[in-house]
């Protein structure tokens, strides 16, 4: 089946910020993708670079000052080079396993690390809510738009809304426990806030929403 895999810029008053960085950019000058020598497994392909996409808001990589991942897979940190200028946000029990190992190994990289919740810039429009499970820090996004309102970026604590309409926790997991408990906690939180949720993986919903350089107020 197709799927998706999305980064989101979010502009603010104090800076821009990316969350997560995709797939590498060099994959999309290998015309049939990352193939993998296990032909059950997934077949990357990136039909348009996020260095082109930034370039064509007008902006550099060096214009964004916070980068936060939901986690440390392939597909989420691609990219994370790119910002080594940019303050990078991650839950420490992912900075710390053995799958950040590529994050640790940026050299003069300026890093974050965060245990819980974290209100990114102080007045409660973006929030990073620590929801473990898929990975052992894995982490989702909650950003207030003042016109569409609460959007919760599910990284990959959800994969597509079959799974999610029935709490079913994905095979690719950490710990199932705290799946299904992060799951509730987004719940929660899209109740609280009136909140959509943005499943990141879910190539239906994501070609029913506006892309680059079309956005969100």
């Amino acid at each position: 089946m197709p799927f998706a895999g999305s980064c989101y810029l979010i502009k603010h008053a104090q800076g821009w910020m990316l969350w997560d960085t995709g797939l590498a950019d060099s994959v999309a000058a290998m015309p049939e993708g990352l193939r993998p020598s296990d032909p059950r497994a997934i077949t990357w392909r990136l039909p348009k670079t996020l260095a082109a996409q930034i370039d064509e808001l007008g902006l550099k990589p060096s214009n964004i000052k916070y980068v936060a991942v939901s986690h440390s897979h392939p597909d989420h940190i691609g990219n994370v080079d790119m910002f080594r200028n940019s303050m990078l946000m991650v839950q420490k029990a992912e900075y710390d396993s053995p799958g950040g190992s590529s994050l640790r190994s940026r050299p003069n990289a300026t890093v974050t690390t965060i245990e819980g919740d974290r209100d990114v810039f102080g007045d409660g429009s973006v929030i990073i809510i620590s929801t473990p499970g898929h990975t052992g820090g894995h982490q989702s996004l909650l950003v207030k738009l003042p016109r569409t309102g609460a959007v919760l970026l599910s990284g990959d604590a959800v994969h597509f809304k079959e799974n999610w309409d029935n709490r079913r926790v994905p095979s690719i997991n950490f710990n199932a426990e705290q799946t299904a408990a992060s799951m509730q906690r987004l719940a929660n939180i899209m109740a609280s806030d009136k909140a959509q949720l943005w499943i990141n993986h879910d190539k239906a919903q994501r070609d029913g929403q506006k892309l680059s350089p079309a956005f969100y107020e």
